[in-house]
């Protein structure tokens, strides 16, 4: 039996050789299939220009997962380097065999061992070396490249591969060393068997528990290859595909998926990638049919995602009462979120307290994304980064760089109200090239969403409207309430900060209508602060005041100083000339026990113009000035020029911004704008880095040219080579 050729991790030792094909290759495809087509071929540009034309019009539009063997990837690629290898001496061949073998899939660190304990001459190596193929290091055998390294172990007789595992089986002879061996004990297999299939399916379970997806994947796989039970076949395939997935292997894990009826791992993929309300609903019933109350409770905290992420309030209650029926112990971000719907706000505190609070080091990473949530939904905008920051670590530290990306999600939310706009904004866009990449297409729409809100902080309105129509279109298409409803905020935003306020108003009262792929209870309420200002300024007060009734029972009930002060804030916008003075006045105080900076600023905006309205000129003059530091700090010029308005109204110039400070003047998005291009870097270069289009990408740089007082690149480059 010929052992199958897997894509062997990223080695980064020496990278491989570079054309310009590739990249302009894939630079057709939509984000998310270009990030995986880059991350399966290794981002070498040679397999890339070979492979894009080969893709189908389902796998170029993302619809079939990509392929994944490298015979597939890149046949003509690999066709030349094993001519390459073929002209080497056998000797050297076979040392190549030897050193390949002890690297992938599975890396098991045995060549030197091997070569030592077989008496074999490494001088055929120096072949190698001439050709530069590979060379000869204290740690091994490296080679010129990860596809070179393929063609190595392809070029060779299954008879020859067989014969190095087997070698390397033997030496690695140590405890900590089992799991390895095993996989060269399947790998130099001739058929199928049941004992080599349950030696590999332990020493699989073995690498998930000790928190090394990619290696469970493979020995999982290969332990199926081997398997001569059709059932349990199945039952390993669907370990080897979760495994994938939990490994950032998206395109191998949907393959795997295929061959095998899984309802909870189809759930995970859809959850992820496909359609939150099916997802839910395979989730539910994978819950239900599991035997063991763990898993079923697992499944039940996937299902809670899938409710969240559509925010269908019904799925939220059918989750609530299968948890019930199976005697589990419920969600709290679900069970808080049900009663918080219902409007027991005091039930929702306690549940949501008890899950934000389960935030500590060295915890799994679901349940300490569960845990930013419940906190997020509370105000408490330190623990959400905290558990946040943790889930992130943990998955790393897991092997599971999928689940990384998540937690930058719900993150997002407490970044921007807490001000650090511009940090948050590159984490984000990070977070969201790591999404496409793993292919959490569901995912990189939250994020999308969160960049547009970000773009609506600092004024970007063509960002914010591109993103925003992005994210509409995936979140109708995949039943996503979530993102739907944080683009329609960011779009709100926008239009209140702008001045449109009966825009505003007819967007956020649009909330109410949530349901799959359109709106979020969660953010409806959220937003009501914006809502209330907006309907006020068109004079629409009577909803108005029903909104902030409801918001103040919410505060009142989770004791969040930032929502009090929000509460407050509204009750002064729904108060009548002097009546407001005091309220503002509670709302700041409320705020600066709080964390959510930017709308303290916001509310000094808003209390500076009641106070210039009843000739409080020197109060409100002093207010205003804070509020403009505040938001020129932040990166939000559109609010900075609120503020700026209100001090012409007084007759007071405002104080400039940093003169001509690049970081001062210009927004976060601008400012990487800048630097791309002062680099060097063409505006479809810098639209395809930031997933933004060229036409945007000119915009920006019109706006740059314009803030700094410049009008070439040649003067960006000095200006930008001079800033610190």
């Amino acid at each position: 039996m010929v052992i199958p050729v897997n894509p062997p991790p990223l080695d980064r030792s020496s990278p491989p050789q570079r054309t310009d094909a590739g990249p302009c290759a894939a630079s057709a495809l939509p984000e998310g299939v270009r990030a995986r087509v880059l991350r399966v071929v290794y981002e070498d540009p040679r397999a890339v220009a070979e492979l894009v034309p080969r893709l189908t019009e389902r796998q170029a539009t993302g619809v079939d997962p990509l392929p994944v063997e490298p015979a597939e990837l890149a046949p003509r690629l690999l066709q030349a380097l094993r001519r390459e290898i073929r002209a080497l001496p056998d000797d050297t061949r076979l040392l190549l065999l030897l050193a390949a073998a002890d690297q992938y899939p599975v890396a098991t660190h045995a060549f030197l061992r091997a070569v030592t304990a077989a008496r074999i001459d490494t001088r055929p190596l120096e072949a190698a070396e001439t050709a530069g193929v590979a060379h000869a290091g204290a740690g091994g055998v490296f080679f010129r490249d990860i596809w070179t390294r393929i063609a190595a172990y392809g070029t060779a007789s299954p008879a020859d591969r067989r014969a190095a595992h087997q070698l390397l089986g033997r030496v690695l002879g140590g405890k900590a060393e089992t799991t390895r061996r095993s996989w060269h004990r399947g790998a130099a297999a001739l058929g199928p068997s049941a004992r080599l299939a349950a030696e590999l399916r332990t020493a699989a379970d073995r690498a998930r528990a000790e928190g090394r997806p990619a290696l469970a994947r493979a020995l999982a796989e290969r332990a199926a290859d081997l398997c001569p039970d059709p059932a349990e076949e199945a039952r390993l395939l669907a370990r080897a595909a979760a495994d994938a997935w939990r490994s950032g292997e998206p395109d191998r894990a949907r393959r795997l998926a295929a061959r095998t009826d899984s309802s909870a791992l189809n759930g995970v993929l859809a959850l992820r990638a496909g359609d939150a309300s099916e997802a839910f609903d395979a989730l539910l019933t994978a819950a239900v049919r599991q035997e063991r109350s763990a898993d079923s409770a697992e499944l039940l905290a996937l299902a809670t995602e899938a409710a969240v992420y559509t925010g269908d309030l019904r799925r939220c209650r059918e989750a609530q009462v299968a948890a019930q029926r199976l005697g589990l112990p419920q969600s709290g971000v679900l069970a808080g979120l049900a009663a918080a719907v219902d409007g027991r706000y005091e039930d929702a505190r306690l549940l949501l307290k008890g899950t934000a609070g389960r935030c500590g080091p060295g915890g799994e990473p679901g349940p300490l994304i569960h845990s930013g949530i419940a906190a997020l939904m509370l105000g408490d905008h330190t623990r959400t980064v905290t558990a946040t920051l943790q889930a992130a670590a943990s998955a790393r530290a897991h092997g599971n760089p999928a689940t990384a990306a998540q937690a930058m999600e719900f993150r997002a939310y407490a970044d921007f109200w807490t001000g650090r706009t511009r940090a948050a904004e590159a984490a984000v866009q990070e977070a969201l090239r790591q999404a496409h990449a793993t292919g959490q297409e569901n995912g990189a729409c939250h994020l999308q969403a969160a960049l547009a809100m970000f773009a609506a902080v600092t004024g970007d309105e063509e960002a914010c409207r591109e993103r925003a129509a992005a994210v509409r279109s995936h979140a109708l298409a995949h039943g996503l309430g979530l993102p739907a409803a944080l683009a329609q905020w960011a779009l709100a935003f926008l239009d209140l900060t702008h001045g449109r306020f009966p825009a505003a108003a007819a967007r956020l009262r649009a909330l109410a209508g949530f349901g799959p792929g359109h709106g979020h209870r969660a953010i409806r309420h959220l937003a009501t602060p914006h809502y209330v200002e907006a309907a006020v300024r068109t004079g629409d007060t009577r909803v108005a005041r029903a909104a902030h009734a409801d918001y103040h029972h919410w505060a009142t009930a989770v004791r969040s100083a930032d929502d009090l002060a929000l509460s407050a804030r509204c009750r002064a916008l729904l108060a009548p000339g002097a009546e407001a003075i005091p309220h503002y006045r509670t709302a700041l105080d409320l705020h600066a026990r709080g964390t959510r900076d930017f709308e303290r600023a916001r509310t000094e905006l808003l209390f500076a113009g009641a106070l210039r309205r009843l000739r409080q000129r020197t109060e409100a003059r002093d207010r205003l000035q804070s509020a403009l530091e505040a938001f020129e700090s932040f990166g939000a010029p559109h609010c900075a020029a609120q503020a700026r308005a209100e001090l012409r109204a007084l007759g007071t110039p405002s104080v400039p911004s940093s003169g001509a400070d690049p970081a001062a003047v210009l927004t976060a998005q601008q400012l990487m704008v800048a630097r791309m291009a002062a680099d060097g870097a063409t505006n479809r270069e810098i639209a395809d880095r930031l997933n933004l289009s060229p036409r945007t990408i000119d915009h920006h740089l019109r706006g740059v040219f314009s803030r700094l007082g410049i009008r070439s690149r040649i003067e960006l480059v000095r200006l930008l080579g001079e800033s610190p």
